[in-house]
């Protein structure tokens, strides 16, 4: 599917059945929509809460059994009804986007998991929900994966997050490792921040590595489509490792050449 932001990580991959590709670019038009109100653009904080209100209040209507006017709404209502999905992932969605409008720093890990388990893990829930796979040991490993790809983002994208006044590396990690804002504003490559990447990229690598046994467990095609995000998420790790952490200067984008070693290593799991 077309999209208007650089992804290391495809949406609709050819390895997903053509009847579900409806419904997650119906997911994906309101979370990545929902995600611009809140993000892009030069809309005042009041602006883009109230946007994103509108958002909510589709969601009351497709809950009340109402099929709401506005077309993207309207083509999330049909889907919601014909795969019978929860309404609470969306709902999460939306929490994390009012939340970046107001919170640009995290004091520690647990806050930053806190965010990624609103603005990450509704994803793969309704991923779930869409193949009839949903059970606890399954979501668990699903919040593991899909917490993993966030922080793998945040990692990768220091200097875009903090051109836009953000910081999501915990502000603990920055104190434990003597890293300052002024080092992350000007893009200092010290010896400090390879230290504070290393570890954050081995934590991020550790999560993903615990919900990667779902990419086996799951059959047919989820499976094989698993394997391979999976895959993605750690040669992006790899990639800054490579890059000796220097994400202000090397942001890893992943090439056509690297999705065939994807592919091998995900026929190897």
């Amino acid at each position: 599917m077309p999209v208007d932001h650089y992804e290391n990580f495809p949406v609709a991959s050819i390895l997903m059945p053509r009847r579900l590709v409806p419904a997650v670019e119906a997911i994906y038009a309101f979370a990545r929509g929902a995600d611009d109100v809140a993000d892009e653009g030069d809309a005042t904080p009041a602006e883009r809460l109230a946007g994103l209100a509108e958002y909510g209040a589709a969601l009351d209507e497709i809950a009340a059994g109402r099929t709401p006017a506005h077309p993207m709404f309207a083509r999330l209502a049909g889907v919601v009804r014909q795969f019978d999905l929860p309404l609470q992932p969306l709902r999460d969605l939306l929490s994390a986007f009012r939340q970046d409008v107001a919170t640009t720093r995290y004091a520690d890990y647990a806050l930053l998991l806190d965010y990624c388990r609103r603005s990450a893990d509704p994803v793969g829930h309704l991923m779930l929900a869409l193949y009839g796979a949903v059970n606890e040991r399954n979501l668990a490993d699903s919040h593991a994966i899909c917490s993993a790809l966030q922080l793998i983002n945040f990692w990768q994208d220091v200097a875009v997050d903090i051109e836009k006044g953000r910081i999501y590396l915990p502000l603990a990690d920055l104190d434990r490792y003597g890293v300052s804002h002024h080092d992350l504003r000007t893009g200092v490559d010290t010896p400090a921040w390879r230290a504070l990447m290393a570890f954050e990229v081995e934590r991020a690598r550790a999560l993903m590595l615990s919900g990667a046994p779902l990419a086996k467990r799951l059959p047919g095609r989820i499976g094989w489509e698993l394997r391979l995000i999976v895959q993605g998420g750690l040669r992006i790790l790899e990639r800054i490792e490579q890059a000796e952490y220097d994400v202000f200067r090397r942001r890893p984008k992943l090439s056509k050449a690297e999705y065939a070693l994807m592919a091998w290593r995900a026929l190897r799991m």
